[in-house]
């Protein structure tokens, strides 16, 4: 049989638009390329530059007499950082981060376990509609929003009032670490909003989770003889597990690295986000800001690891 020729085939097209086709056609590979550069340059330049760039400045130091960065290599700007005061601020953020992430899961499961095992139709649209209509709101708006139902003289402290339970919100105010003067500039303040801002991003991933867990699973748990908690333990929460992991992604990251609700909600103590802003523009020390930065982003890298590890990443 002779051969036919490609051009043969599909003759070639005129014009300048009429041959790069051709070419994208006969080379994919090309098209490929050409369409991840710009996306790939523009975080690599941006995104992993600043963060190289970042790096680098944690590196350096401040001379102490001229408040100039000394650009010599030294990591006394890390030893900084083991300091007291700059080792609570880690601290109390890392620890911050953790409650935010166990009560977010706490209070998402039983939320993400109705949807997906018991809402059909209309009532899992208005589930998902419950739970992404927060999202569209501005978030300092929330966060605003939340000053004044925290205040003082706020619409929560009216409500105890109603319920003569003054004497319990007084007593929780009066725990120390947690408590002040209200609840608008405590912890607990600070804690509250921080759950109610990110607890969608731990909702959705466990809904996901638990939509992909066999019902055939759970029947026959029952079948077997297992109670509803041992069904949890033995069956449900581990099937659950990556989901959990996954929205602790965020709920963690995301408040270990916030400063906007620490400075609106919260005391005088500061957290890391916190601690960047005054740093690299009050105190004009980029180095200790820079160091500062890396603190989340290598536990970030830690805690992506182990969450991989997990199977996190397939419940998102």
């Amino acid at each position: 049989m002779t051969a036919v020729s490609a051009s043969a085939i599909t003759p070639g097209r005129q014009g300048l638009m009429g041959r790069l086709s051709d070419l994208f056609w006969r080379r994919p590979n090309l098209l490929l390329v050409l369409m991840l550069v710009p996306p790939l340059l523009w975080l690599g330049i941006v995104y992993v530059g600043s963060l190289v760039a970042l790096l680098l400045q944690s590196f350096f130091s401040i001379d102490e007499f001229s408040g100039l960065i000394t650009y010599e290599f030294t990591l006394a700007t890390y030893g900084q950082l083991l300091q007291p005061a700059n080792f609570d601020i880690i601290l109390r953020t890392l620890l911050m981060s953790a409650a935010v992430t166990l009560a977010s899961a706490v209070i998402a499961f039983p939320i993400a376990y109705y949807a997906a095992r018991h809402a059909k139709g209309k009532w899992k649209a208005i589930f998902y509609l419950g739970i992404m209509l927060p999202l569209w709101s501005s978030y300092l708006v929330k966060v605003y929003a939340w000053k004044l139902i925290l205040a003082k003289e706020g619409i929560l402290t009216w409500i105890f009032e109603k319920l003569r339970l003054t004497w319990l919100l007084d007593g929780i105010l009066a725990i120390p670490v947690i408590g002040g003067n209200s609840l608008s500039i405590s912890y607990l303040g600070i804690f509250i909003v921080f759950v109610y801002v990110w607890l969608p991003f731990m909702i959705l991933p466990i809904q996901a989770a638990l939509e992909r867990v066999p019902g055939n699973l759970i029947e026959a748990s029952g079948d077997l003889g297992a109670d509803s908690g041992q069904t949890f333990r033995h069956v449900l929460f581990p099937l659950a597990l990556p989901g959990i992991v996954a929205g602790s992604i965020f709920t963690f990251s995301l408040t270990m690295g916030d400063y906007i609700i620490p400075q609106i909600v919260g005391t005088s103590r500061l957290f890391i986000g916190q601690a960047v802003y005054a740093q690299q523009g009050t105190a004009g020390n980029i180095p200790l800001a820079a160091a500062f930065s890396v603190v989340p982003i290598v536990i970030m890298g830690i805690y992506l690891t182990i969450a991989k590890r997990m199977g996190a990443f397939d419940a998102l």
